[in-house]
């Protein structure tokens, strides 16, 4: 991983997260416990911060950014698919964000809700908890049932124990 050190903030990253080699943290991010970001994956909390909850994962690729009006707040247990652009917004807890999906400036999405593979957020939706959303530009498409909204908890749970291992393999900072 690359930290970089912005004179007015650094990031802080909890002992037992996983950040892997060639993800690059900037300025104000906060990582929470057994959280991971992966290959790839660029913070930057350059004019804002980021926080990434405890037992959330931020998958290969992805770029998390903020605004000066908006951080970039993740909830806990959030699975953040692969490419995925989450930009000054906030996650609520047990979310699943799919692969390629855009959620843009002031959403606020709600718990428990799984937000389709290459969704785009439009800027200030709001997400209420416990929905699907599919589409560009995204629309609420139904509640999600019990099941479904346990699957979001089951994968970020995978995460927690594949980031020990990769832990474990030396492939972090």
């Amino acid at each position: 991983m690359k930290r970089f050190l912005l004179p007015e903030h650094a990031p802080e990253i909890d002992a037992s997260a996983f950040v892997a080699k060639g993800a690059v943290v900037v300025g104000s991010v906060k990582i929470g416990a057994r959280a991971s970001v992966w290959f790839g994956c660029v913070l930057r909390g350059d004019i804002n911060h980021i926080e990434i909850g405890p037992e959330s994962n931020v998958q290969d690729g992805t770029i998390v950014h903020v605004s000066d009006d908006f951080a970039a707040v993740v909830g806990a247990r959030v699975s953040i698919g692969h490419r995925a652009i989450i930009h000054a917004c906030t996650i609520g807890d047990e979310t699943l964000v799919g692969m390629g999906a855009i959620v843009m400036d002031g959403a606020v999405i709600g718990a428990r809700c799984v937000i389709a593979a290459g969704a785009l957020v439009t800027k200030g939706m709001v997400v209420p908890d416990g929905s699907l959303v599919m589409g560009a530009p995204a629309k609420v498409v139904r509640a999600l049932s019990e099941e479904e909204q346990e699957r979001n908890v089951a994968l970020a749970a995978k995460y927690v124990e594949s980031s020990g291992r990769f832990k474990e393999l030396g492939y972090e900072i």
